[in-house]
């Protein structure tokens, strides 16, 4: 089968499935195929390898060609060191020289990148920050939903950092009182303010387990203390989380992706919070948006690795 650089092709390897898209390179907004399959992780981790290596040769099949690059979205990072895979959620990828073996298995070059920063770099370069500030130098991809992460761009390039780890914005502490987090330290980020963690404290204070769309209409209706508590919680605590953000990096714009992304409050009132926090008197100028590209901005951004 031959080959052609004339595409870009990205795949989003995640936990439950596996997607591969093909955009066009001179027009990546132009999508000429979008397949998935289960990733049956289940099964192991050379069960994935030989998932992605029959999503490819489908999708090449369908176009007629294979790809000479491709790009991945992950669960985890390649440690820059000793390329292996590490923080890993998917766990058996961990300790994995992933990027050796699908290169060698798929006969072809390819990138890695986490799957935060991919989404960051799929909405700077075909999503909302076009809308808002295209030639922006700086972008900061927020997730917000079962767990917080982030993905940090610089120039319309992803920044993995030294050890792997750049934009690993969950992980910073934000309440020494509070839970465990699995890193080994507590009161992260993620376990302050994701979606279980919000959760979680509601539970605490109550005794009655709510999802967050429910105590969010508690909180709307005036009619539940321990629902305004932890509203109260998320949008102290979002205000402070990212300030520092904005206070090392002083992005151009924030994209917030998840679940809890689409909480409007976040945008006004929490965006109020970080007013308190930011080492600018009082000052906020960054844009704060919602993303655009919905679930394509993992394998989108993907592709983008080779743009």
């Amino acid at each position: 089968m031959k080959t052609t650089d004339a595409n870009l092709w990205g795949i989003d390897l995640g936990g439950t499935k596996i997607e591969c898209a093909v955009l066009n390179a001179s027009n990546p907004a132009e999508v000429l195929i979008r397949e998935r399959i289960d990733t049956e992780a289940s099964e192991g981790y050379e069960h994935i390898l030989s998932q992605v290596k029959l999503l490819v040769d489908r999708v090449s099949s369908h176009l007629g060609h294979g790809p000479t690059q491709i790009g991945f979205a992950t669960p985890g990072v390649l440690n820059p060191r000793t390329q292996t895979m590490k923080n890993c959620n998917t766990v058996c990828m961990n300790g994995k020289p992933m990027a050796a073996d699908l290169a060698e298995i798929l006969q072809c070059e390819v990138k890695l990148a986490n799957d935060a920063n991919c989404f960051a770099l799929a909405e700077t370069l075909l999503g909302a920050v076009q809308d808002v500030n295209p030639n922006a130098e700086m972008v900061f991809g927020i997730i917000m939903g079962t767990g917080v992460g982030g993905g940090l761009v610089a120039h319309g390039k992803v920044v993995n950092g030294l050890h792997g780890i750049g934009g690993e914005w969950g992980h910073n502490i934000l309440d020494e009182e509070g839970p465990a987090c699995y890193c080994g330290k507590s009161g992260c980020v993620e376990h302050v303010i994701s979606g279980p963690a919000l959760e979680a404290f509601y539970a605490h204070l109550t005794g009655s387990a709510k999802r967050m769309p429910e105590i969010m209409r508690l909180y709307e209706a005036k009619s539940d203390s321990a629902a305004t508590a932890t509203v109260e919680r998320m949008l102290e605590n979002f205000g402070r989380a990212v300030s520092t953000l904005i206070n090392v990096i002083d992005p151009e714009v924030i994209v917030i992706g998840g679940g809890l992304g689409n909480i409007d409050l976040l945008y006004t009132e929490g965006y109020d919070r970080i007013r308190k926090y930011i080492f600018n008197s009082g000052e906020v100028l960054t844009p704060i948006v919602k993303p655009k590209l919905g679930d394509s901005a993992g394998v989108f951004g993907a592709a983008m690795l080779f743009a």
